[in-house]
């Protein structure tokens, strides 16, 4: 069993900057890419960043300029340094870890932390 545990939400100014982090732990095998959603109230869930394991990047046309995903495969670990950030950004951020084994496909997610950028 496979768990992500999100950190680094909170409030901050527009302009501002955050760090999110999430740790996965449990055995993760195969082919898997790690990368955040976001979620506004009213709003669908969306894709903010992805990164292979080899390091490929993915970014939302939204965020790009602002935001890096980066992985250290060795912790198990994602993150997301958020810069500049605008109100519209703010939203409950997820993790997520999926990949295949074989013909096994998996699809973990974190609890979810609460970024809020105020005016």
């Amino acid at each position: 069993q496979v768990q992500l545990v999100e950190s680094g939400g909170g409030l901050v100014q527009p302009g501002g900057s955050l760090r999110l982090s999430c740790a996965a732990s449990g055995s993760i095998l195969g082919i898997n890419t790690m990368g955040w959603y976001r979620q506004a109230p009213g709003k669908q869930r969306e894709l903010v960043a992805g990164v292979s394991e080899s390091g490929t990047t993915d970014y939302a046309d939204s965020v790009k300029g602002r935001f890096t995903i980066s992985r250290d495969n060795a912790k198990n670990t994602v993150y997301l340094q958020m810069n500049s950030l605008k109100p519209e950004d703010t939203a409950v951020y997820y993790c997520n870890l999926r990949g295949l084994v074989s013909s096994w496909e998996y699809d973990y997610w974190g609890q979810g932390t609460q970024v809020s950028v105020s005016s």
